[in-house]
């Protein structure tokens, strides 16, 4: 089954405390998984960063939640127990516990950012109106939910990105290029890669760069500034063509439109071109720093443990 959202552990996790004794946090988590049937798949589905395992984010989350709420308390590091409020809202909600519940103490309202006296929200994290919506926020973790919507704002970026990549000229076209393969690594230097780049006449570019600062392994390039027109079959076989002529091993054709799906089984069949699309490129100016700024940057920070196991 996929992994639970992290309000279906919440009451689970309270249930699992009715002994009234403190346990370890490491066991409640095994303890959990085992109850939900979680898989060797579930287990090693990881966040969107990939540094944590879903299912601990979110029984983490859990915890923390009803720890704000006051429904637990935890004695010292990894030890948690339940609390007479604790078995409060066990009670109170004898088939499940959503966010909202625990918005009804004063600490979680706090802990929420919520002004005081306000009604419990729908959502967990997002305010939002379409009630679909509501749902699919109220199943993320905060973290996830962070994630969604950088991935929301990243599409968008991607998409104005590539609405000013069509609009270029093919001189301002081939600069782009250059910009990006540079700030990849490749090509030595702007100046280096522009004095290899745009030879063909050609609408697009049509050169080598170098793949290492010595020059000894080089990349051909071929670019087409196509804003509608896909690329197609042909187009792959005759630059597999100019790679045979210049006796280059490797390829990389560039286009601000795409690549039919003839174009794509070719390249594969034909082993040595590496296709980029206009959306692939637009991915790569955001992921390389180039024709983008960064307006805001939020640090994550994390408790460091050891530091606190060191003092």
């Amino acid at each position: 089954m996929p992994v639970p959202d992290y309000q279906a552990f919440m009451r689970p996790l309270l249930d699992l405390l009715r002994d009234g004794q403190t346990h370890r946090m490491r066991d409640l988590t095994a303890a959990l998984a085992s109850q939900f049937a979680l898989s060797p798949e579930d287990l090693a589905e990881l966040l969107p960063s990939g540094r944590q395992a879903t299912y601990l984010n979110r029984i983490g989350w859990a915890k923390t939640y009803l720890l704000k709420a006051g429904a637990l308390h935890s004695p010292q590091r990894g030890l948690v127990a339940l609390t007479p409020r604790g078995a409060e809202i066990l009670r109170a909600h004898p088939a499940a516990i959503k966010t909202r519940d625990l918005q009804a103490f004063q600490e979680f309202r706090e802990f929420q950012g919520l002004p005081t006296g306000a009604e419990p929200s729908n959502a967990s994290h997002t305010m939002v109106t379409d009630p679909a919506a509501v749902d699919a926020a109220s199943a993320l973790s905060p973290e996830e939910d962070l994630a969604r919507l950088y991935a929301s704002l990243e599409k968008g970026l991607r998409a104005e990105l590539l609405v000013y990549i069509k609009q270029l000229s093919p001189d301002q076209f081939e600069r782009l290029v250059v910009e990006v393969i540079v700030a990849m690594g490749y090509g030595g230097s702007v100046r280096d890669a522009g004095q290899a780049l745009g030879r063909s006449g050609d609408d697009g570019i049509d050169g080598m760069v170098k793949q290492d600062p010595l020059g000894l392994d080089r990349v051909y390039i071929q670019a087409k500034r196509w804003t509608t027109q896909n690329v197609r079959s042909p187009d792959i076989r005759t630059f597999a063509g100019s790679l045979t002529f210049h006796r280059a091993s490797k390829g990389v054709f560039i286009t601000a439109s795409a690549f039919s799906e003839g174009a794509q089984k070719t390249a594969i069949q034909i082993g040595n071109i590496v296709l980029i699309d206009g959306e692939t490129l637009a991915r790569l100016m955001i992921d390389y720093g180039v024709g983008v700024i960064t307006r805001e940057t939020y640090r994550i920070r994390r408790v460091d443990i050891e530091y606190f196991e060191e003092l």
